[in-house]
């Protein structure tokens, strides 16, 4: 769970009995879509949204085996499922790869079962890839990444495949737009995101 200090009047309040459901993948034509995992999902939903060519990052839940899990029962890290987001992009304004290179410079993809002071299997990073060709985007992506000795550990991200994903809870989406104030948005996710938006070199939204 997100550390105590930060979220625990939100966890009280939000009622854990509402199940959630299947997102479909299949993107509008001409569009595509990604799935990505790298701690909190409201952190990486807010990176996404800021890269010019994505129309929109959905949080939810995947990568496990539990059907319509809930944020609660998602964070007891007893479903195998990860926190992350469906990004919907126009892949002729933004590549695939260029998405997997935003995904790695916006976490530390060193720490297993952790992101910042997010601890867990459910903040685990994980990409996940649609066909060959987008793994091995992925793949190279984290060679070049190791031969470049960018991160001073060695790099832990899962590679697997796309399988169901589930959207979190309405209140998760958009959640550091909508809740600016919220400690833990002012505390984590937000110095996250300046600290991507100062390395990242790729094209920006307006005001992001």
């Amino acid at each position: 769970m997100k550390i105590l200090s930060y979220a625990l009047v939100l966890f009280t309040i939000i009622s854990c009995s509402a199940q959630t459901e299947k997102l479909s993948l299949v993107p509008k034509k001409g569009k595509a879509v990604a799935v990505f995992a790298s701690g909190c999902f409201w952190c990486t939903e807010h990176v996404f949204e800021a890269v010019v060519g994505v129309d929109e990052a959905v949080s939810g839940y995947t990568g496990g085996n539990v059907k319509n899990p809930t944020y609660e029962y998602v964070g007891s890290n007893r479903t195998g499922h990860a926190e992350a987001v469906a990004v919907f992009y126009d892949p002729k304004v933004v590549s695939y790869k260029e998405l997997v290179a935003v995904f790695f410079a916006s976490q530390d993809p060193t720490t297993p079962n952790q992101q910042g002071p997010d601890k867990g299997s459910s903040y685990r990073s994980i990409a996940f890839y649609k066909n060959p060709a987008d793994k091995k985007i992925i793949e190279d992506k984290i060679k070049e990444l190791s031969a470049n000795k960018v991160f001073a550990a060695p790099i832990v991200t899962e590679v697997k495949p796309v399988v169901d994903f589930y959207e979190a809870e309405s209140y998760h989406q958009d959640y550091v737009k909508n809740n600016p104030n919220q400690p833990y948005v002012k505390g984590v996710s937000i110095p996250r995101y300046n600290k991507f938006k100062k390395t990242y070199k790729g094209k920006l939204k307006p005001k992001s």
